[in-house]
């Protein structure tokens, strides 16, 4: 098995636990099916960058991000031109942070941001 697909795999997987998302709410979001999106989480297929996009449009992370760790950009040459991670991506990717506590920050984050919707 090639290490980076399982790194992506676990990557996705993590965002979509986070986000409290079952593999079927993310397929539908994604425009994918179920048995393909498991079979990129668990690293036994590459999606071409087309579905990364719809994956990352799905969990509210950078193409770029999703790019990298699938292999298809160089880490530092993204790092040049991809903008800086949004508030919701840099909670996500926080490993000290337990999947509880970043629900609840996200929570405090969207409802200042848009007001109307919480």
């Amino acid at each position: 098995m090639d290490k980076r697909l399982v790194d992506l795999g676990d990557f996705i997987r993590q965002r979509r636990e986070a986000a409290q998302q079952s593999i079927r709410d993310l397929s539908r979001l994604a425009g994918v099916s179920n048995p393909y999106l498991s079979q990129i989480e668990r690293g036994l297929r590459k999606p071409s960058a087309e579905i990364l996009q719809q994956i990352a449009r799905a969990l509210h992370v950078s193409a770029e991000t999703l790019y990298v760790r699938a292999g298809f950009l160089d880490g530092d040459s993204a790092r040049a031109t991809a903008p800086a991670p949004s508030v919701e991506e840099a909670v996500l990717a926080d490993p000290l942070l337990s999947i509880e506590q970043k629900n609840t920050l996200l929570s405090v984050y969207r409802t200042y941001v848009n007001p109307a919707a919480g």
